[in-house]
């Protein structure tokens, strides 16, 4: 009885996590040991909706979430928190979901980790999609948890299956050789 109080109190998105099973949240919410955290920096917005915090989504995300598909824009600002550059450093539609099958590296399946971007398929339509942030593999049926914006129009988790994403992108940092920041030796 005292834990189904304390569960009533939960908000929808920390009810889906204890669903979810509580060892692969807490796993998952473990500093994976890099500078970088997304899944840790969006962590703060989990639970806000277009509509009841339209403004804030807003200020954050530079867009009415209520008038644009809002879930790249979301990838975007956590990864502006984090000092990684987003997919507008990439693409002319930065706003796109799709725009992301560009940005960082491609990773396979078998390497994904926690904090890449995952991109899905959105519709019938060639152009249309949804991106989010890869947390963990969900145990008990093989689907990823995924935590993005725009996902039944609140920053939630929510389960996606694997084989229907169509990219998988890690962003790396430049490698220093001689002196050079950029990684890419000049050419002579």
């Amino acid at each position: 009885m005292r834990l189904r109080k304390r569960l009533v109190g939960l908000n929808n998105h920390m009810r889906t996590l204890l669903y979810l099973g509580v060892g692969v949240f807490l796993s998952a919410c473990a500093h994976s040991g890099s500078d970088a955290d997304a899944v840790l920096a969006a962590q703060p917005y989990v639970g806000l909706n277009e509509t009841a915090h339209r403004d804030q989504l807003q200020e954050f995300t530079g867009v009415d979430p209520v008038r644009v598909e809002w879930c790249a824009a979301f990838v975007n600002a956590i990864l502006e928190l984090e000092g990684i550059p987003g997919s507008e450093s990439v693409s002319e539609h930065p706003l796109m979901a799709r725009s992301f099958l560009e940005w960082g590296v491609s990773v396979e399946p078998e390497g994904i980790a926690r904090g890449d971007v995952v991109v899905f398929p959105r519709g019938g339509s060639s152009w249309k999609g949804h991106v989010g942030f890869f947390v963990a593999p969900y145990p008990r049926t093989g689907e990823w948890i995924i935590l993005g914006g725009n996902q039944d129009n609140t920053v939630s988790y929510q389960l996606f299956d694997p084989d229907r994403a169509i990219g998988i992108r890690r962003h790396v940092l430049p490698v220093a050789i001689h002196g050079n920041s950029t990684g890419v030796h000049p050419h002579n």
